[in-house]
């Protein structure tokens, strides 16, 4: 892998001033915080190790969504038992997200980051023998246990690290390095399904898990000092939970930001069936069909990347969470309707998934300042919200009967809705102040 040929630990580029100006809705309560706090410019290998990070949890799901039917067929059960496995993933992804958050603003990032490295590893052996549907699905949910440590932390490590007016430009960074991995992974399944079945699937994510968790305790700094640690005792920290709660503003983020991911989790969830069973695409094509729509995520974090200095977070929201209410509801139409077939579904899901990543960037990069000791914290309670709605939305494409496009169409608009939903709501509160707080952030 090439991220191991990093600097060692703490050989990062020093502390420098911001290039450019910093965006213009950016909270100026933040400054006092950052006078305690040293940041650095952009590291490149810093950000490929971030992104190799935060890449277990995606990996982990998509190299085996090519496995599905297979898995469906080896324990004799439905469809639908074998996307359960999906669900609980998700669902141990979540809860994780939100005891890693508190715990690495008490403890610091990197012993939380390392444990749940191996959580996540150990979880994958478990998978790999596996002898019932019922057991693949509890270790399923541990493992994504392990896996929740990797992506709140790689977004809590890249907002330590870096000057304010290149955290969203970081995030999206990251995210673009952590697009690679579920771009190739489901081409990676169908292979792996070819030679050896869906059990040599958690092989490959046990040598996964082993060489992220070698490459974290070489390279990976602790970002997060002592001294910060010494007023975030860990039941303080949990309780910053319910400041965060009472802000319409994070409500309107969790929703906006949510209901994207979860319109693309619905897709994840149901492609497999609805792409090799209804339309008859091989699995090792289907690897090329996802590979589209994570090749979308990736150009929409570099735009990000490009316009965030520009145009600010609010902005960039708006305008993503509109090209998600209308790719939402055309994916809708021709799923209902069968208007166009398999490719009229593929052209409107690629606006659905691209705009992904760019919306968690900039909602989880409002979130953290606008809450900035409290950054592991909010970072995790957004993180939570993608990965529940995701696993509600893969357990309501599920009931629907069937492996027609028809339930995951309805799920998906109904997604889209609930985007322009949380869209309003940010706009609305978006220069009210935090709970608390004694100013606001100027809004754009």
């Amino acid at each position: 892998m090439g991220f191991m040929a990093a600097a060692p630990r703490g050989d990062f580029m020093p502390a420098q001033p911001a290039r450019g100006p910093l965006p213009a809705d950016f909270p100026a309560a933040v400054f006092e915080l950052m006078s305690h706090s040293p940041r650095r410019r952009p590291d490149g290998r810093l950000i490929l190790l971030l992104g190799a990070l935060a890449a277990c949890g995606p990996i982990a799901t998509d190299m085996y969504l090519p496995s599905l039917p297979a898995i469906a067929q080896s324990f004799g059960v439905t469809a639908a038992a074998a996307a359960a496995t999906l669900t609980s993933f998700m669902a141990g992804f979540s809860i994780g997200m939100l005891l890693y958050g508190p715990m690495s603003d008490a403890y610091g990032r990197r012993p939380v980051l390392l444990g749940g490295i191996a959580l996540f590893t150990i979880a994958s052996i478990a998978c790999w023998l596996s002898w019932s549907v019922g057991e693949l699905a509890i270790v399923r949910f541990l493992q994504a246990l392990g896996a929740g440590a990797a992506s709140v932390l790689a977004r809590a490590i890249a907002r330590d690290a870096h000057e304010p007016s290149d955290a969203a430009k970081v995030l999206s960074m990251v995210a673009i390095v952590t697009s690679i991995g579920p771009l190739l992974a489901p081409l990676i399944g169908g292979q792996l399904l070819l030679l050896g079945g869906w059990r040599i699937v958690f092989v490959a994510l046990t040598l996964f898990g082993l060489a992220c968790g070698a490459a974290a305790w070489l390279r990976v700094p602790e970002t997060w000092p002592a001294e910060k640690r010494e007023s975030a005792a860990v039941l303080r920290s949990f309780a910053a939970y319910g400041r965060l709660l009472r802000d319409p503003l994070v409500w309107g983020h969790m929703l906006c930001g949510g209901m994207a991911f979860a319109a693309m989790f619905t897709y994840i969830s149901a492609t497999p069936f609805v792409y090799i069973e209804y339309f008859h695409v091989s699995p090792q094509h289907y690897g090329l069909f996802f590979g589209m729509n994570v090749f979308g995520i990736m150009l929409g974090n570099l735009l990000n990347t490009r316009f965030i200095g520009r145009l600010g977070t609010l902005k960039m929201v708006s305008m993503a969470s509109t090209v998600s209410f209308v790719a939402s509801l055309f994916v809708a139409l021709v799923c209902v309707t069968g208007w166009g077939g398999l490719w009229s579904i593929v052209f409107g899901l690629f606006f659905v998934v691209s705009v992904v990543g760019l919306l968690g960037a900039n909602c989880a990069t409002d979130l953290m300042y606008r809450y900035p000791k409290n950054a592991g914290a909010a970072a995790a309670v957004f993180g939570a919200a993608q990965l529940g709605l995701g696993a509600f939305a893969s357990a309501v494409v599920g009931w629907f009967p069937g492996v027609s496009p028809f339930g995951m169409g309805c799920t998906i608009g109904t997604c889209g809705l609930l985007t322009w939903l949380g869209r309003r709501i940010v706009v609305k509160w978006h220069g009210h102040p935090a709970p608390g707080a004694a100013a606001a952030a100027p809004n754009t």
